[in-house]
């Protein structure tokens, strides 16, 4: 007997389980928070991102300073290798100008550039960030009204104004009470007790039979 009430037991367990997973899957507030998580990892790794962008406009800026640098020292040591009349000097002088003035360019160029593209990476991950909150928001507003409407329906079971499942309405449990103590079915006072023994005599044996 035993053995077959626990089969029955978790039969029925595991069809309520996937019952319970199927349920869930189709819950908007379930949905809601596996999107949420989805949105919040999404937004961390764009601001990951975003702070690598911000350092590469720094590397970018420090890299432009040095240049800038080095280009003002080798005009300045070209005007000296001029006038002291040091052709080979000069010559590699005004070779290292144009390197690092083209540098310069460059580097102010991506800087710039860099600098727009931050900027709209940022605004746009302003946005995420919003968005992930109006979702939260959301999420709270779902969860009280799953709330309320599981509250009405618990109360409403207990005063009887919907079926009640499970759970006896105060209609029904003050009815019972009513009739507590009142006649029996004339069938059950005809019965013996001894008839009543017998009975569950039978009925013990044919549960030790199953549980054989």
């Amino acid at each position: 007997m035993n053995t077959l009430w626990n089969r029955i037991k978790y039969s029925v367990q595991a069809d309520l389980h996937d019952l319970l997973d199927k349920k869930e899957q189709h819950n908007p507030i379930t949905m809601l928070n596996e999107y949420i998580r989805a949105a919040e990892k999404q937004t961390d790794s764009t601001g990951r991102l975003l702070d690598r962008q911000a350092k590469l406009k720094a590397e970018l800026e420090k890299e432009r300073t040095e240049a800038a640098a080095m280009l003002e020292k080798r005009r300045d040591q070209l005007e000296l290798a001029e006038k002291a009349g040091e052709e080979d000097l000069a010559e590699f002088a005004r070779d290292e100008v144009r390197a690092y003035g083209t540098r310069v360019s460059e580097l102010e160029g991506s800087i710039l550039e860099t600098e727009n593209e931050l900027i709209a990476l940022e605004r746009k991950f302003e946005e995420m960030k919003h968005k992930v909150k109006d979702m939260k928001v959301r999420q709270l507003q779902l969860m009280g009204k799953e709330n309320a409407t599981r509250a009405h329906r618990r109360m409403d079971a207990v005063i009887g104004r919907e079926d009640s499942g499970p759970v006896a309405s105060y209609g029904e449990m003050r009815e019972y009470i009513e009739n507590l103590g009142g006649p029996k079915p004339q069938a059950e006072a005809d019965r013996s007790t001894m008839e009543r023994r017998l009975d569950a005599l039978t009925i013990i044996e044919e549960c030790e039979k199953e549980s054989v």
